[in-house]
């Protein structure tokens, strides 16, 4: 049974057996787009909470969201003297969210695995697309 708000009909909650058990972030903006670097990480928090299985895997520029000093100085509204990403970050970790980083992408940015925070994993493509193919939800910020 469907209700209804003032936007219009809200479909029921699935049954628990068609709930996604695993979901799989891909980040691609990074340090360089502050303002798109919380929303994976509070989404992965919120999906950890609700007992989801949940990795984010960071691609193209997003690697540089992992780079050591850069979660404690990038604040999310430019300008702002609110929350840093690590926040953010710390909160999806401390739930079980999994951070993966693409290989190609460290050297796109110059980096190497002891230039990131500690708990990250390196996978490469195979690695990721079993864990893309294995996971109920893929979404790509």
């Amino acid at each position: 049974m469907s209700t209804t708000t003032s936007a219009g009909p809200v479909a029921p909650a699935p049954p628990e057996t068609e709930r996604a058990k695993k979901i799989l972030y891909v980040q691609t903006s990074g340090a360089e787009s502050p303002e798109r670097s919380a929303t994976v990480f509070f989404l992965a928090a919120a999906a950890a909470a609700m007992d989801v299985e949940v990795g984010i895997y960071f691609t193209q520029f997003g690697p540089t969201l992992l780079k050591k000093g850069n979660p404690e100085q990038l604040r999310i509204k430019k300008g702002s003297v609110g929350a840093t990403l690590r926040h953010f970050l710390d909160q999806a970790v401390e739930l079980g969210v999994k951070l993966y980083v693409c290989q190609p992408s460290l050297d796109l940015n110059d980096l190497q695995m002891d230039d990131l925070i500690e708990g990250v994993q390196m996978i490469g493509g195979a690695a990721f697309n079993d864990l893309a193919l294995e996971s109920d939800r893929v979404i790509c910020f």
